[in-house]
């Protein structure tokens, strides 16, 4: 019902900003919630942050909290994520994620995933 393509990534030096983005398109419902995950070489895939589309109520997780900043376009119909004062752990490959009745951060419950982002921050 939803398909999320993702833009963005690229290398950066440790303290720059780079926003990646997430065009959705498909049969979407208002009650969706966007979320945005990474998952470093070696690591489990983790929860970064999100967002719900209606009302726009955003969570994130403590190592990115006030960082990083979710939004969306609602003309768009797409997410972002802001990120600021980049780290070199926040390496990883980024992915969109929606979700039609959750609104957590447990990654197996969200429906759709996009492509994944590269993003490399150096140091």
């Amino acid at each position: 019902q939803v398909q999320l393509v993702e833009s963005g990534g690229g290398l950066v030096q440790a303290g720059d900003s780079l926003r990646v983005s997430c065009a959705a398109s498909g049969r979407t419902f208002s009650s969706y919630t966007m979320g945005w995950f990474r998952q470093a070489p070696g690591k489990e895939r983790e929860f970064v942050a999100r967002i719900k589309w209606s009302g726009g109520s955003t969570y994130y997780a403590d190592s990115v909290k006030g960082r990083f900043t979710i939004s969306r376009d609602n003309a768009k119909n797409t997410v972002y994520l802001q990120m600021n004062s980049l780290k070199p752990e926040d390496t990883a490959v980024y992915y969109c994620a929606a979700s039609e009745f959750y609104s957590g951060t447990i990654l197996s419950l969200y429906n759709y995933w996009g492509q994944g982002t590269q993003v490399t921050v150096s140091s």
